[in-house]
């Protein structure tokens, strides 16, 4: 008999939560197959079969286990033979009787409804997009049809539309327990907010030159070299040359001393169905376009899919966070403790400008630095700032990092 354990998974971490089961007691089992899934409070991981056999599983969904803990045995005396068929095989009848009593129990008489409900076809597609209790609609149309105004009447605008799988008036609640993760990010935004001077400052970036770019060769860069050109490439690329002429918004507070970084490991945040994670790209300052384009694809698929480790979510210096993909014309990013300033992109609209006189209409896009006061001073994350826009706005200094014509100049 092999005892499945909670494996150690960080110096820090003395308690996992059981996401799932991949497997359930009795099924048999390969070696090295995943069974089951676990959540720390930094990241998801799996967990594997040591050797073949039959699985028994001790603990359920959502306990939350210390590290160590007993969380299944596999019998590996036991073999993949007719004996597994046999205790699989008395279930086609079983579903057989469900399916031969059915007609009796009626379980699927709301089925049947649209061949007795009699309803126009935009009355059909109302009742079908509002989830609407037939009870609840009275037929005043022709031979008994429902029409679209019972519908509308039914749903009594506004104000009356049921939630998602709810009928109207209905009143349900449910809980759900947090799960690590959220339990994590709780904490963390609260330990910012309230352990860190914490100030934002604004401005605003023209992103004609950069929208014109991916216009012009979107196509010829993704043929290149496999991977869309994203906006994540330009803003990450700027911040890694403002932060080498910044160093005060690429430190961090370690104790009474300031820790400063001659590299620029940017986090980006990555929102996912079971919450906000946040993982690092390494030395941004010596990738190229590409490679920034390419880690942030996967890190994304990554998070999507719960297969980042604690190494990707731990050590950045710096973090972007994109509100615009959801549709934030401004926000107040918090600070990823211990880093001591993010930055917020947000949505590109266009707006009139005046230039020299005259009103214009460019893409605009509203830029946030939150920063902390203790060690960032007003200069510097104003400087910090204004030298992401202008580095965005002229993206080829992005090249060199310096003015290309005050290059050749030598000024």
């Amino acid at each position: 008999m092999i005892e499945i354990k909670v494996p150690t998974v960080g110096e820090s971490i003395s308690e996992v939560q059981l996401l799932r089961w991949n497997k359930k007691t009795g099924d048999y089992v390969e070696r090295d197959e995943v069974i089951a899934e676990l959540e720390s409070e930094k990241a998801t991981f799996e967990v594997n079969a040591e050797k073949a056999g039959v699985l028994t599983t001790v603990a359920t969904e959502g306990d939350q286990l210390k590290i160590g803990e007993l969380l299944a045995t596999i019998d590996d005396t036991a073999k993949a033979s007719p004996a597994k068929v046999e205790i699989t095989a008395p279930k086609p009848p079983a579903v057989a009787t469900v399916q031969t009593t059915a007609p009796a129990q009626k379980p699927d008489a709301p089925k049947p409804a649209p061949a007795e409900v009699k309803a126009t076809p935009l009355a059909s597609a109302l009742l079908a997009e509002k989830k609407v209790d037939l009870s609840q609609v009275k037929a005043t149309g022709p031979q008994g049809k429902i029409v679209k105004e019972d519908v509308l009447k039914a749903l009594e605008q506004p104000g009356r539309i049921p939630f998602e799988n709810q009928v109207l008036s209905a009143r349900e609640q449910r809980k759900e327990k947090m799960s690590n993760l959220r339990k994590t990010i709780a904490k963390r935004l609260v330990e910012a907010k309230n352990g860190t001077a914490m100030l934002t400052t604004f401005n605003e970036v023209d992103m004609s030159a950069i929208l014109a770019i991916r216009a012009s060769y979107k196509d010829k860069f993704k043929e290149v070299h496999g991977v869309g050109l994203g906006f994540m490439s330009f803003f990450a690329k700027a911040c890694s040359v403002a932060l080498r002429e910044w160093p005060s918004v690429n430190a961090s507070i370690d104790g009474d001393t300031i820790l400063y970084h001659d590299y620029a490991d940017i986090s980006i945040a990555v929102s996912t169905p079971r919450g906000l994670t946040v993982p690092v790209m390494r030395n941004v300052e010596s990738m190229s376009m590409a490679d920034v384009e390419k880690k942030v694809a996967e890190l994304a698929v990554k998070a999507r899919d719960s297969k980042l480790t604690a190494e990707e979510l731990t050590g950045g210096t710096f973090t972007i966070t994109n509100g615009g993909v959801f549709g934030s014309l401004m926000s107040t990013p918090i600070i990823n403790a211990p880093q001591s300033a993010i930055l917020g992109m947000h949505k590109i609209q266009e707006r009139p400008m005046v230039e020299k006189g005259q009103v214009v209409v460019r893409s605009m896009m509203y830029l946030a630095l939150s920063y902390d006061h203790r060690i960032i001073d007003g200069r510097e994350s104003v400087g910090f700032l204004v030298r992401v826009k202008e580095l965005l706005e002229n993206p080829a200094q992005l090249l060199i990092g310096k003015d290309p014509v005050k290059t050749l100049l030598e000024i």
